[in-house]
């Protein structure tokens, strides 16, 4: 399927500015559309979260507090095992 040009605006110009550092070698259309499918996962997430919190009922503080503390649990095995092995970004 060959994709065609699309044009989108990113409203004030100094925006642009903004982001192309952040481009790298990848280019810009690569950097929005990587934002792109970013935003539409996290829309998605949300939308799991309410149908969740319907059928569940919303998060405790305690549970908020508790999913909290085993992620910087598990972030902490991550870098302890990532400086073990040396190299960043392989599975242990």
């Amino acid at each position: 399927m060959k994709h065609r040009p699309r044009a989108v605006g990113l409203g004030h110009p100094s925006r642009l500015d903004e982001i192309r550092p952040e481009t790298t070698e990848r280019g810009l259309s690569a950097y929005v559309t990587e934002a792109l499918r970013l935003k539409r996962d996290r829309d998605r997430l949300l939308e799991l979260v309410g149908w969740l919190e319907d059928e569940h009922g919303p998060v405790t503080e305690d549970e908020h507090a508790t999913a909290l503390k085993e992620l910087a649990e598990l972030d902490a095995e991550h870098a302890r095992r990532r400086a073990e092995s040396g190299s960043i970004g392989t599975a242990a």
